[in-house]
């Protein structure tokens, strides 16, 4: 009975250990992340891997450094336009054309504080054209709180410049 107790309890501590793993993803989104030694040198805080501005290429010329391929690794600077409300998971950009670009964060191993809408970003990684699913777009336009009437009115796939970035720098 004895080794069947010990053997209930590791369980018991094991499931618990995975049910408070969840819990640091919850708070490093609404934690505000440590500024990195490359970040104290720049005004601002960078999220992901440590970025600073230099050499970043304004959103209005996305589209030559592009050219005809799908994608290309670039560093952009721009103004945030959007921001997940849910967890800070992705930000907007907009394009010159004056399209929305989603920015992703790779791994989903970082987030940048919800209320960074009008601040100037940079982003550094990977561009590139997608078609967005239907169910996709409506998940993104539900995060940026849109009502339920302007979410059931997505009803196509969109052909998008969408963005993976590793490190965010958020200006002051």
């Amino acid at each position: 009975m004895t080794l069947k107790h010990l053997a209930l309890a590791a369980s018991l501590l094991a499931l618990a250990s995975c049910q408070s793993s969840s819990t640091p993803e919850t708070t490093a989104a609404d934690a505000p992340a440590q500024p990195t030694a490359a970040a104290s040198a720049a005004p601002g805080k960078t999220y992901g891997a440590a970025i600073t501005a230099a050499g970043a290429r304004p959103m209005s010329e996305l589209r030559q450094v592009l050219g005809g391929q799908d994608s290309a690794q670039v560093k952009l600077v721009g103004t945030a336009a959007e921001v997940c409300q849910a967890k800070g998971c992705w930000l907007t950009l907009t394009t010159a054309e004056g399209k929305a670009m989603r920015v992703r964060f790779k791994d989903y191993a970082f987030f940048v504080p919800k209320d960074i809408s009008g601040k100037t970003v940079v982003i550094n990684g990977w561009a590139h054209r997608e078609v967005v699913p239907v169910e996709d777009l409506q998940h993104y336009a539900k995060d940026a709180g849109k009502s339920a009437k302007e979410v059931a009115a997505i009803t196509q796939p969109e052909e998008q410049l969408n963005f993976e970035a590793d490190g965010v720098l958020v200006q002051d």
